[in-house]
């Protein structure tokens, strides 16, 4: 075809034309045109393609841009296919035969065909849901190269591709599938799927598609396609089962009922087929993404597997048979599979019972943890089997299993704190859950022998199972008036599997719970249980001797409750039998016995002596004297087990005052000392129980004496810091002041410990109103309880409460609160209320803070119990603490052991001792020698104090804002602001107790925060400047959160404000405020970038945010000394240009220059440090400021000039470019004045003709700066930017600035530099203004190139490559301006110039030879005119310059005027004569050149006698050189001045004379000639002198030749030819031998055969034989093989001699 004859450029430009309209031509001729653009774009376009041509492409009609696409598809999926293999994988037969043309594509032609489409694709921009099947079809192609440039287009070009877009994951899906299936399509048309390798693709593209979970029935065929598709693989079935998971996860629910039965039966099978013991990875991932599966389709479909659980035992079995490895998906997956059956019908729930209960046991842990999963997740909370199997698991060796096995029974420590405060749990009925544990367990029933049995079940699972039937017989009994039978059978059964727990075998632990539980019942049927265990004395009574004592008191109490039923004979032969084993085998019974024993008789005794006294009087008194006596002589701990017993009995009846010891009666007189010294003791729970007994012994105490005995023992605990022993010497308080809300019988027949703990008022689980006060048995009141109740009074009042001991403080707050609390009802305490508030308020502010949270507490319950009256003031008082104006607070006398400090608080003494009493102060004040010292520890005492109070009142106040309600409203505008910045106190305290506060003050905190939002920030304002470091800080962190998202309208009058408060704490003086400062500055940084950014604020109110804060920051901010400060000003006002947009154009004059000014003054200083010393390191002071340029425009002030730049408009030139201006005139800082200059220029880049009214005075400017410029960087910087003004200024701008530029070569050496670096920056910015000022240009260029300065010329170097094409062909265009230019430069008075001028002239000269001929006449004059006067540093150039034309220019200066050349030969001669060495030796060698330049015999006569007196001169001085040195180094004298001149150059102008001359003219000087070359050849003279006589040798015997050939030859022609012979080539000879060096034997061995041919006439045979022997000894040492054939043919030359071969007479 013609077009492939093309060549490859016109086919890349005419493909994209042949695309045009092909969509409407018919198929055949599509299929033609396509072909030939798919093998002109391989050709054409596989390595890159040019931008116009895809510009070409990319104009095509939309249709053909379509066609095209699509056959590009088909060109990529295209495969070599294998003999026998009719259509690629991914094509059917008529696309294979569109591509190919029935000719297979092979190798090379389609590999640059992939690789072309793929450049077309990417330069057409298509849509990457277009593009995105070429780029992946490509990816998984066989060639490497193909993939890897598709990866890369992937990740550049199609990384934004829309994954949802139906249309593409449709044609993705038919790629996967293909066509084969569908019936509708004809044979030839039907596309197979394409290779694995793509499908693999393709499903890591499905497995990110949601629409693909979506694409019905596409992703059924294709997980089928994965599954059991022909040719699938392990990966493909891998990534298939990975699909169905993520298609089970994302389908929608109407196409998953579609695809789920059909795709689980699939999975199932897949499932059946696969092997346990599988060791592939990738099949066990299959396999694992199959379990997901199932799991992902029960929780979106559980009624696939609702009606059966055939499923759950699947998995189950599974779950035990399948490898470790699949486990834990088997296990999420059985976990969400339970879902499924939640609503299942009762059939298939009572076979998960059976099946659950089955699996509970299993071996593996994992089948036990589903198990456990399913039976808390299936059934409801009074389901009794699944409870059963919770007990059995909480047994479970897995600590997460027997977690969930509690969970499932509602026994977690959580669990049980909410069923204590809400319990709405529904828990099985006790009969029940009781029946259905039997049924397990038939043998609980038998009621024989029940410690020796074996324990039903082990200790933990029993121990559950205990704690679930007391809930459940709690839950029972609240309805009271149904089913009392049913009931009581199941208490007995209840009773008998607690019976049955008290085997030997079970846990103490388990011994514990289950009489706990006894003793439970026994509290709610004590009828029951009384009469159940009158009957089993002997079964209760060993158990008295238990290891545990809780066991031991549990069983002591049950016997008391069993004393109540049983006959008054009955009850005193008990007390009597224990009385007498206690008192008759003390010695011998173990201490568990003895402890039992004396447990029991106190709960027995009490409940004999309840109403009617059961034992006789005499055994009471003798059983209460031996308890005393235990006390007094017992150990501590039986001691209190007595005191515990007797204040059992004293709950009942007084003690008996007759008893008596040592003359004193009464029980409390005879104990008092003893008990003294317990108290004294450190055993805590002696103490508890000892204090404790006192209260209940007091209870029915009539005898005042007697109760202050108790009080006084009471009191004396009064400086205990054990809170334990104080709040139980509360309770005993409490209960002698009476009116305690408890009876006899809860604390004796129940599990009952303490009144804090029965009542616990301080936690909030109970409310005062429940715990009125009411006459009980413990409560009498009589006289000698009323003077108690005085003392009590008094005592706490005037002692305790306002002691100087922080300890006694704390004590009487304790016992204040308790009274209240307790006996809060008391018509004594509410008449007291009014006094009792006082010192609650005083110690909000204690350092104790045990007694600051008691105080707010007690003022709370005040507040609860008191009159309106009283409320009012309580909120008032509160309310004042808190805001700090509370009233003047009763003082407290100091003494010297007072602790004004904790300890440690404010560090210790020089020598390490303790700092915190009033007395260390005042000793650390005096020795300091500042007594006044001790008045700022107060204050700080004081402030403390005060910080202290906030805090406390939080405690008391949360509760009283729940009940104060609209009484607290007036006092929130003031309450608000503080309490928002106490929330962000340092102290942990503080903010807990604020928080506790806001949290029961305000209902709404969002909307009470926007309601009082200004008074809030007015107030952290303020604070923020406070002299108290924890209130700045506080007041910035409060700032910090309390401004986020917060709108304009709202922080507008406050951001300035702000702002400043940001930056003073930034810098502040202590570490933790700075801190807070930076977290209000980050988030008022975040406010302000929002509030600045255009597409989330309105234009207005961006506009306002940009004028309050971005003229603080660049003149607070950015000029602080702060580094922190300075660096997120910045940062900021950076990220606020980016996203502010044209706001910050009216601030732009104020943000461009402070930036460029930061580009200095924030650079790192160190850089100016390294720059100063940059020399002596090595550094190059170049390269460094290259540095510190380049890091400067890496900076954020650049990335903000940047942005700057893009919003400029014409209107903000007028603002911006006088302070530019202003900026070159005196900015200052490498950085800076780059920075503005390369501002200019970016400016003038973006505004372009808009700069045009200011181009005048800037390109005054910025040529001044340039020249005055110093470093190098800056003025590039400058150079560019005046380059740029050059662009875009007017044409006679251009032409001045370009004239003024120029003019700048003939000054110093800053003007030459500023000249190339402005003429550089013009060539690059301003190309095309410049090419009209060439002829100006670059004459002045070429020139300056040969400047002295080597670094001025590599600047002019480097513009002419860059500026010309080739020398000659430039220097032909503007030769006259260079000629002109160097004439004139000639001419200056600037030796310099005069240089340079001359080096362009030889430059000139070499470049351009004849061509120059037109200007040599000019030349020749301005260079002649400056050889003569006097001598200059680097006048040697004139001479090269003359001889350079002469050499060019010899034909046209002596046909010009024939005079001419015997003037430049003079000149050059009168040059020869100076008497500076180097000028002279260049003269000789422009001799040489003008010599042979003009070719003229005639100036051999001129020359010769100038040349043979200075080589005669020459070997003389050299002689007399000789002498001189051998005389000075007799004398010792080293220096001796060489004045000698260098004899080769003197010779060469002697060879050139003999070029030039007539043989009749040398004939005459011959003797001179031998005489110049035989004293040249001496051995005093250097090597390359000898060179430079060879040459005239040879020069010499080359123009004697030619004589020879004449039939008569001249006498003198002969004579020289002999004295050659004789006298010349024995110097020869000895030259090879003396010499080492090659080139020298060389040229002598030419010489001397040179020499040979000539002689004709050898008069003397031993002449001949003497020279051979010479040449063949010098043959056989000789090195060199050119000197060794030039002696060779002389040797043979004189062999034939000797055979007369020669002409010899």
């Amino acid at each position: 075809m013609s077009f492939d004859r093309l060549p490859s450029e016109e086919k890349g430009n005419m493909a994209p034309d042949l695309l045009v309209n092909v969509s409407k031509l018919p198929t055949q001729h599509q299929d033609i045109i396509l072909r030939i653009v798919l093998k002109a774009i391989g050709e054409c376009h596989s390595s890159h393609l040019d931008e116009n041509i895809g510009i070409k492409y990319k104009s095509c009609d939309v249709k053909d841009i379509q066609l095209f696409v699509e056959f590009c598809l088909h060109a990529i999926l295209y495969q070599p296919t294998s003999i026998g293999v009719n259509c690629p994988p991914g094509l059917s037969m008529v696309q294979l035969n569109r591509i190919t043309g029935r000719m297979p594509l092979k190798g090379d032609l389609l590999l640059t065909g992939k690789l072309g489409i793929l450049n077309i694709i990417e330069s057409i921009c298509l849509e990457p849901e277009l593009a995105y099947p070429i780029y992946l079809a490509a990816s998984a192609d066989s060639q490497e190269l193909v993939v890897k440039r598709a990866e890369e287009l992937l990740k550049r070009k199609a990384s934004g591709v829309n994954l949802e877009d139906s249309d593409l994951i449709n044609r993705l899906f038919i790629l996967f599938n293909g066509t084969t299936n569908v019936e509708s399509i004809a044979t030839e048309f039907r596309a197979s799927p394409v290779s694995n390798a793509l499908r693999l693709q393709l499903m890591s593209v499905f497995c990110r598609s949601i629409a693909a979970a979506n694409a019905f029935p596409y992703a059924l065929q294709c997980m089928f396609g994965c599954m059991y598709g022909s040719g699938t693989t392990s990966r493909l079935k891998q990534l298939g089962m990975e699909f169905t998971v993520w298609v089970f996860r994302h389908a929608l629910i109407d196409r998953l009922k579609l695809m789920g039965p059909v795709t689980l039966n699939a999975i199932l099978q897949l499932l059946d087929g696969s092997s346990l013991q599988e060791t592939d990875v990738i099949t066990k991932d299959a396999k694992s993404y199959a379990f997901q599966a199932i799991g992902l389709l029960a929780t979106r479909m559980p009624q696939l597997f609702r009606d059966k659980i055939d499923m759950s035992v699947r998995l189950f079995t599974a779950l035990k048979l399948e490898d470790h490895s699949l486990r834990l998906v088997i296990q999420e997956s059985v976990t969400s599979l339970a879902v499924a059956y939640k609503d299942a019908p009762l059939t298939v729930l009572k076979e998960l019972e059976a099946f659950l209960m089955q699996n509970c046991q299993a071996e593996q842990s994992e089948v036990r943890f589903c198990a456990m999963r399913w039976t808390t997740s299936l059934f409801c909370f009074d389901h009794c089997p699944s409870r059963y199997i919770c007990m059995l698991g909480s047994d479970d060796p897995k600590m997460d299993i027997r977690e969930m096995a509690l969970e499932g029974l509602h026994l977690t420590k959580d669990q049980e704190q909410l069923c204590n405060a809400n319990d709405k749990v529904i828990y099985p009925k006790l009969n029940d859950m009781l029946d259905y544990i039997c049924l397990q367990r038939p043998e609980l029933l038998d009621s024989s022998g029940h410690r020796e049995k074996e324990l039903l079940f082990p200790s933990k699972t029993y121990f559950a199972m205990v704690r679930f039937l007391l809930r459940c017989f709690k839950a029972d009994c609240r309805p009271r008036d149904s089913g009392i039978d049913e009931f009581r059978s199941a208490v007995v059964k209840l009773c008998q599997v607690l019976e049955h727990a008290m085997s030997f075998d079970g846990s103490v632990e388990l011994h514990a719970a289950s009489m706990n539980a006894l003793v439970e019942i026994g509290s709610h049927r004590p009828e029951l249980v009384a009469s159940r265990y009158t009957e089993r004395l002997p079964w209760l009574q060993p158990l008295l001797g238990h290891v545990d004592l809780d066991t031991r008191e549990s069983a002591s109490k049950l016997l008391g409750i069993t004393c109540s039923v049983i006959s008054t004979e009955e009850a005193s032969a008990l007390i009597t039998d224990l009385f007498a084993t206690l008192t008759q085998k003390t010695k011998s019974l173990r201490f568990e016995n003895h402890h039992g024993l004396l447990c029991a008789i106190g709960y027995i005794l009490a409940e004999c002596m309840m109403e009617i006294s059961k034992i006789p009087e005499s055994l009471f008194a003798s059983i209460v004297e031996h308890l005393v006596s235990a006390v007094e002589l017992e150990t501590s701990v039986f001691s209190s087990v007595s005191m515990e017993a007797l204040g059992h009995i004293g709950l009942r009846c007084p003690l008996p005052n007759d008893i008596k010891h040592n003359a004193v009666s009464g029980v409390l007189p005879i104990l008092h000392e003893r008990l003294r010294k317990l108290l004294d003791g450190n055993d805590i729970k002696t103490v508890q129980t000892i204090v404790i007994a006192l209260g209940h012994i007091s209870v029915k105490e009539t005898l005042i004496s007697h109760l202050e005995i108790a009080l006084d023992l009471i009191f004396s605990l009064s400086r205990s810091k054990v809170e334990d022993v104080l709040f139980a010497a509360g309770e005993a308080l409490s209960f002698i002041w009476g009116g305690v809300p408890v009876t006899g019988n809860e604390i004796l027949k129940s599990n009952y410990t303490s009144l804090s703990q029965a009542y616990n008022y301080l936690a909030g689980e109970m409310s005062l109103t429940s715990m009125k006060w009411s006459s009980s048995e413990l409560n009498v009141d009589n006289k000698s309880r009323a003077l108690a109740r005085d003392l009590i009074i008094k005592k706490i009042f005037d002692e305790l409460i306002y002691s100087s001991r922080k300890e006694e403080r704390c004590a009487g707050t304790v016992w204040l609160v308790s009274l209240i609390m307790y006996c809060g009802h008391h018509p004594k305490i509410q008449q007291i209320l009014p006094e009792i508030q006082a010192p609650f308020s005083h110690h909000l502010g204690d350092q104790n803070e045990l007694t600051q949270e008691l105080a707010s507490q007690g003022m709370s319950i005040v507040y609860e119990l008191g009159d309106s009256s009283t409320k009012q003031d309580l909120v008032n008082a509160f309310v004042n603490t808190l805001i700090g104006s509370g009233k003047r607070k009763r003082v407290i006398k100091l003494m010297e052991d007072s602790e004004v400090f904790q300890e440690g608080a404010i560090g210790e003494t020089l020598s390490g001792g303790k700092l915190s009493t009033y007395k260390e102060l005042c000793s650390l004040a005096n020795e300091m020698g500042q007594p006044d010292l001790i008045y700022k520890f107060m204050d700080l005492a004081n402030y403390q104090a005060s910080l202290n109070s906030k805090r406390g009142a939080a405690f008391g106040f949360s509760k009283i804002a729940k009940q104060a309600g609209d009484v607290l409203q007036p006092h929130m505008r003031t309450l608000v602001p503080r309490l928002v910045r106490y929330q962000y106190d340092p102290e942990k305290n503080v903010q807990d107790a604020m928080a506790h506060i806001w949290k029961s003050l305000v209902v709404d905190s969002k909307k009470t925060i926007d309601e009082y939002f200004d008074v809030i920030v007015d107030d952290l304002l303020t604070q923020s400047g406070s002299r108290l470091w924890r209130s700045r800080e506080a007041s910035c962190l409060g700032l910090a959160d309390i401004i986020q998202g917060r709108r304009l309208s709202q922080v507008s009058k406050h951001l300035r404000r702000i702002w400043t408060t940001a930056f003073r704490a930034m810098d502040d003086i202590k570490e933790t405020v700075r801190k807070s400062g930076d977290s209000l500055c980050r988030s008022v940084s975040s406010l302000t970038i929002r509030l600045c950014d255009i597409s989330l604020t309105p234009l207005p109110d961006a506009t306002e945010t940009i004028s309050i804060v971005l003229p603080f920051l660049l003149v607070e901010g950015i000029t602080s000394k702060v580094s922190s400060i300075q660096t997120a000003s910045v940062s900021l006002v950076m990220k606020v240009s980016k996203s502010a947009g044209g706001t910050i154009r009216p601030h732009l004059p104020d943000l461009v220059c402070c930036m460029l000014e930061c580009l200095s003054s924030l650079e790192d200083q160190r850089l100016n440090y390294v720059e100063l010393h940059a020399a002596n390191v090595g550094i190059q002071t170049e390269k460094l400021e290259n540095l510190r340029v380049a890091v400067s425009k890496d900076s954020t002030m650049w990335e903000t000039l940047n942005l700057c730049i893009n919003v400029t408009d014409k209107q903000s030139l007028e603002t911006l470019i006088p302070r530019l201006a202003q900026m070159v005139r005196s900015g200052v800082g490498l950085n800076t004045r780059v920075g503005v200059a390369s501002f200019i220029t970016l400016l003038v880049q973006k505004v372009t003709d808009d700069i045009k009214p200011f181009t005048s005075m800037l390109s005054k400017l910025l040529f001044r700066a340039t020249l005055e410029e110093k470093r190098g960087a800056a003025k590039r910087s400058f150079a560019a930017a005046c380059a740029i003004i050059l662009k875009y200024g007017s044409p006679s701008l251009a032409q001045k600035l370009i004239e003024e530029s120029v003019a700048l070569h003939l000054g110093d050496r800053n003007s030459q530099v500023s000249c190339a670096v402005l003429l550089k920056s013009y060539a690059n910015l301003a190309a095309d203004v410049l090419s009209g000022y060439l002829a100006t240009i670059l004459p002045v260029i070429f020139i300056s190139r040969f400047d002295d300065d080597k670094d001025i010329s590599i600047l002019y170097e480097e513009l002419w490559e860059d500026n010309s094409t080739s020398d000659r062909v430039t220097l032909q265009l503007y030769l006259q301006e260079i000629v002109s230019l160097i004439s004139s430069c000639i001419s200056s008075s600037s030796w310099a110039n005069k240089r340079k001028s001359a080096k362009a002239t030889v430059k000139l000269c070499e470049s351009m030879g004849d061509s120059i001929s037109a200007f040599q006449q000019v030349l020749v004059k301005f260079l002649l005119k400056e050889v003569p006067g006097r001598f200059w540093e680097g006048k040697d150039v004139i001479l090269h310059a003359l001889a350079s034309l002469c050499s060019s220019c010899s034909v046209a200066i002596s046909m010009t005027d024939p005079a001419i050349p015997r003037v430049i030969l003079s000149s050059i001669i009168s040059s020869c004569t100076k008497k500076i060495k180097s000028y002279r030796e260049t003269a000789f060698v422009c001799l040489q050149q003008v010599i042979k330049a003009f070719d003229d015999p005639n100036h051999f006569s001129d020359v010769f006698p100038l040349l043979y007196e200075v080589c005669d001169q020459a070997v003389v001085a050299k002689t007399t050189n000789a002498i001189t040195i051998n005389s000075s180094a007799a004398l010792g004298n080293d220096t001796i001045e060489d004045t000698s001149l260098a004899l080769e150059k003197v010779l060469d102008c002697v060879t050139a004379c003999m070029h030039v001359a007539r043989v009749e003219d040398i004939l005459k000087e011959k003797e001179r000639f031998i005489h110049i070359l035989l004293c040249s050849m001496s051995p005093g003279f250097n090597w390359t002198v000898q060179v430079s006589v060879f040459s005239s040798v040879k020069e010499l015997c080359s123009k004697l030749q030619p004589n020879l050939d004449k039939t008569a030859t001249s006498y003198d022609s002969s004579s020289l030819i002999y004295e050659l012979f004789h006298s010349v080539t024995p110097k020869l000879v000895e030259s090879i031998r003396t010499v080492k060096i090659a080139q020298v034997h060389t040229a002598a061995s030419e010489c001397i055969l040179e020499i040979i041919k000539l002689n004709q006439i050898i008069p003397d045979r031993a002449r001949l034989m003497e020279l051979r022997n010479e040449l063949t000894h010098l043959l056989g040492i000789e090195k060199s093989e050119q000197a060794k054939t030039f002696l060779q043919k002389s040797t043979k030359l004189l062999q034939e001699f000797e055979k007369g071969d020669g002409h010899v007479i």
